[in-house]
């Protein structure tokens, strides 16, 4: 075989995707979709919803099939994991969760499509995630472009999720929120981050030292956003970020597990959170024996209930 015609294959991920030399990225999960559907298992109903015609991007929106005509419900804005690079919001396992969270939660949902990178890098994510955080802001005088937001969301109990990258990304749209352009028409009462993927050059205690584990960690990024200054770019590692103390919301709730490569990264996010001076109530909640997004894959077993039910709690905690 001709060895030019060979690309070289720049980094392996399994499950997850390939990446070649010449930019080619092999996506080997999170291609498949589901189209928005009514879910007599959880009586929920959800529609996708355009909130960017340049990009032509969508939101999914869930809502409980028994809420009342006018009846005001939290909003959770939900962005999905994969790297930046897999997944979108109308992949099976992201229909499921979030069509889950808003029946067990009794809550709207908006879970957010973005442009993924190779062929979109970083920050095209975050820019299409304000976008879409913008447009939901659109409807908070009632007077929107979508129905239910403007009958249902209550804009005074506004929260940000998302897992992996996802939860990378609510992070962000948390201090611009805080920082940079406040949407003074929400009011984010708190932010969720399921197993952040967050990193950095220094090991932090605890933390793998493999050092081909954390190439592979810190490629992704570099794949993802090849023009960053590398993983202690304040994207990614929010500790270098010195406006980490203005973080736009008045509590946080972090998941990790053991099993987790980014499990203490998650901690130590944490820790420079409060180190920052940011007044707000964080708590950290560990699950043993389980790995990188567990609740996702195994949404029915026990920890992944229980799961569920501490996010339930923290979006009722205030009503």
């Amino acid at each position: 075989m001709d060895s030019t015609n060979v690309t070289e294959l720049v980094l392996d991920l399994p499950p997850m995707l390939r990446f070649y030399k010449d930019g080619r990225v092999e996506r080997l999960m999170g291609t498949e979709i589901v189209p928005p559907s009514f879910d007599p298992k959880t009586n929920v109903e959800s529609k996708d919803i355009v909130y960017s015609p340049e990009h032509n991007l969508s939101v999914r929106i869930y809502l409980p099939k028994n809420t009342q005509q006018n009846q005001k419900l939290p909003l959770v804005v939900y962005f999905h994991g994969g790297g930046f690079v897999i997944e979108t919001a109308f992949s099976p396992t992201y229909h499921n969760f979030v069509n889950t969270l808003a029946s067990e939660a009794n809550i709207i949902a908006v879970s957010v499509d973005y442009r993924r990178a190779p062929e979109h890098y970083v920050p095209a994510a975050y820019h299409d995630s304000w976008t879409a955080l913008k447009w939901v802001a659109s409807h908070f005088n009632g007077k929107g472009p979508e129905d239910w937001l403007n009958r249902h969301a209550d804009f005074e109990r506004v929260f940000l999720s998302g897992d992996s990258a996802g939860a990378n990304i609510a992070h962000r749209m948390a201090i611009k929120h805080g920082h940079e352009e406040k949407l003074e028409m929400l009011n984010v009462k708190g932010m969720i981050l399921c197993h952040p993927y967050f990193w950095g050059s220094e090991i932090a205690t605890g933390e793998t030292d493999d050092l081909s584990k954390r190439a592979m960690i810190g490629g992704l990024w570099q794949i993802a956003c090849p023009n960053s200054s590398g993983v202690d770019d304040p994207r990614i590692n929010p500790g270098e970020d010195p406006n980490l103390g203005r973080l736009g919301c008045a509590r946080v709730q972090v998941f990790v597990s053991d099993m987790d490569l980014l499990r203490v990264r998650g901690w130590y996010y944490a820790q420079k959170v409060r180190e920052s001076g940011w007044s707000g109530d964080l708590e950290v909640i560990d699950f043993k024996g389980e790995e990188h997004v567990f609740h996702l894959f195994k949404p029915t077993c026990e920890k992944a209930v229980a799961m569920f039910k501490r996010i339930v709690s923290f979006i009722n905690l205030e009503g």
